[in-house]
């Protein structure tokens, strides 16, 4: 693990008082369904596949949308976020845990650690996915519950609030970059998987039970 300076600049020390985690290529391994839905999106949206994959990750889907079909009025982008999401509800073919994830989980629940999850899916998308990666949550944050999704932190300080825990004190798991803004945008540190510029530099999941509990030093 390699911590980032300014990561000393927070006002953590010790063990955080609560995780909060992202869920599509953090908490669950959705890379192939993901990857499937918006190549098919492209295809019937005439869309450029490698643009669309380019830019979804950690957006909600809508986001996605009007970045790689601006031309698209209101109306039709509803349409068009509508017919992607149908497709993902259905596809959850490869959905599984991520590595570390049901360490991680347990570790939580053994110590009583506040705990969410905080996702850019749909109250729906979430749910089939974390069900088919035979995840339980205790907090669940969807798109669907707040005003902006990432890289807006109203995620992040929603779930921090409906645990009863300070954003600040918190560890933030993300796996992009709108993800990693959100959450230091909400004041917490940040762990980045998969080399995304963050706090702390985590190889998996596992990483993550150690840093829980590791002091913050230069």
């Amino acid at each position: 693990m390699t911590l980032h300076p300014a990561v000393l600049d927070r006002p953590v020390a010790g063990a955080f008082t609560g995780v909060l985690l992202d869920m599509d290529g953090t908490l669950v391994d959705s890379d192939a369904a993901v990857e499937r839905s918006w190549r098919s999106w492209a295809g019937r949206w005439g869309a450029d596949p490698a643009a669309v994959l380019a830019v979804m990750t950690g957006r909600p889907a809508e986001a996605t949308v009007r970045r790689v079909r601006p031309d698209l009025d209101e109306a039709t982008v509803a349409e068009a976020t509508r017919d992607h999401l149908e497709h993902e509800y259905a596809d959850l073919a490869d959905v599984m845990a991520a590595p570390g994830a049901r360490e991680l989980v347990e570790h939580l629940e053994a110590t009583f650690t506040p705990w969410a999850v905080v996702t850019s899916a749909d109250t729906r998308l979430a749910r089939a996915r974390l069900e088919a990666a035979g995840l339980e949550f205790p907090v669940l944050v969807p798109r669907d519950m707040v005003g902006a999704g990432k890289p807006d932190p109203e995620g992040y300080l929603t779930a921090a609030d409906l645990l009863g825990v300070r954003a600040v004190d918190c560890l933030v798991v993300e796996d992009s970059a709108v993800g990693v803004a959100a959450g230091r945008a909400a004041g917490a540190t940040v762990a980045g998987l998969r080399g995304v510029d963050a706090d702390v530099a985590v190889g998996s999941l596992h990483d993550v039970v150690g840093l829980m509990a590791q002091e913050v030093s230069a």
